[in-house]
């Protein structure tokens, strides 16, 4: 028996499978012309939409005939009033659709606590969803440090930092589109880092928040001065990095004893887990850190359990 999850969020179409031990996810990016800083959401929906019986189809092939208990689905980017994104409507209608010919329960999620249940998931935490913790939750969109606190079989997730203006996500792809990269560029940008470089900016870090929008403009001066992709990509991510743990390390004295999570495509950075490796970091194999459903699949198993209906 068996839980399903579907995530659509604003660059990946995702379904995973979930029996309570292990877990099967699918997952594909959206297509973006070379170039091009993203999509429109109108495009990301139609893309979803297309994408989605080919990866249901991947999905039921790689588990086979098995008995689905419950359906999950994200359908806002935060468990909070307000929070909304048109590309969460492919997922949401998929999700009933299949639940109501299945006759089993649908459960709604938001995309940042899947993000956070796949890490924790993915790096065999799980003991976290029930103890209150920290976690960064960076991505193209969101750069944000969140309170996480147990409620129920899911997380309530409070902002208490992050940046103000544009996300760590942000300023890497910007970086690799001036480099020639192909959006989303964070592995490209990884890959590119030249490892000997050092240099960075250093934001402003106030508490546990902190501005990116200057940095964009060191970036371009720094490659105008240099020449080099490589060191940019380095003088990028270091940027990036020093303000991330200087805020982490500043929330970890406010919070003292509490381990964090880094959740999110650019927590799979390579220069970032290298630099996090003095913290009490949990961090979760790179496939759990970008976007997939596999955390909405968790959770609900999680929440099925809680119903106590027979079969879990």
């Amino acid at each position: 028996m068996i839980a399903l999850g579907f995530d659509t969020s604003n660059y990946t179409t995702s379904v995973a499978a979930f029996d309570g031990t292990s877990g099967e996810n699918c997952s594909r990016l959206l297509d973006v012309k070379p170039g091009e800083l993203g999509l429109r959401q109108s495009d990301a929906v139609f893309s979803h939409i297309k994408r989605l019986p080919e990866l249901s189809d991947r999905l039921f092939h790689n588990i086979g005939h098995q008995e689905i208990a419950a359906i999950g689905v994200s359908t806002r980017p935060r468990s909070v009033e307000g929070s909304y994104m048109p590309c969460f409507l492919a997922g949401q209608s998929h999700a009933q659709v299949l639940a109501s010919a299945l006759g089993v329960p649908v459960y709604e999620f938001s995309h940042q606590q899947g993000h956070i249940a796949a890490s924790l998931w993915g790096a065999e935490r799980m003991d976290l969803m029930d103890k209150p913790h920290l976690a960064w939750h960076l991505s193209g969109g969101t750069t944000e440090l969140l309170l996480v606190t147990p409620d129920g079989v899911e997380v309530k997730a409070e902002k208490i930092g992050g940046t103000t203006d544009i996300s760590a996500g942000q300023l890497i792809d910007r970086t690799g589109l001036l480099l020639g990269l192909q959006f989303p560029c964070g592995k490209a940008l990884d890959a590119l880092a030249d490892p000997e470089c050092q240099e960075k900016f250093s934001p402003k870090v106030n508490d546990f928040s902190f501005s990116l929008s200057g940095a964009q403009n060191k970036v371009q001066a720094f490659f105008e001065a240099t020449k080099s992709p490589e060191k940019t990509a380095a003088f990028c991510l270091n940027t990036v990095i020093s303000a991330i743990l200087k805020a982490t390390k500043n929330a970890r004295k406010a919070y003292p004893g509490m381990e964090v999570v880094f959740a999110g495509g650019v927590a799979s950075n390579s220069r970032l887990r290298r630099n996090a490796a003095g913290l009490p970091a949990v961090f979760c194999p790179a496939q759990y850190s970008t976007d997939n459903a596999m955390g909405i699949a968790v959770l609900t198993w999680r929440r099925k359990e809680q119903d106590g209906i027979s079969g879990l």
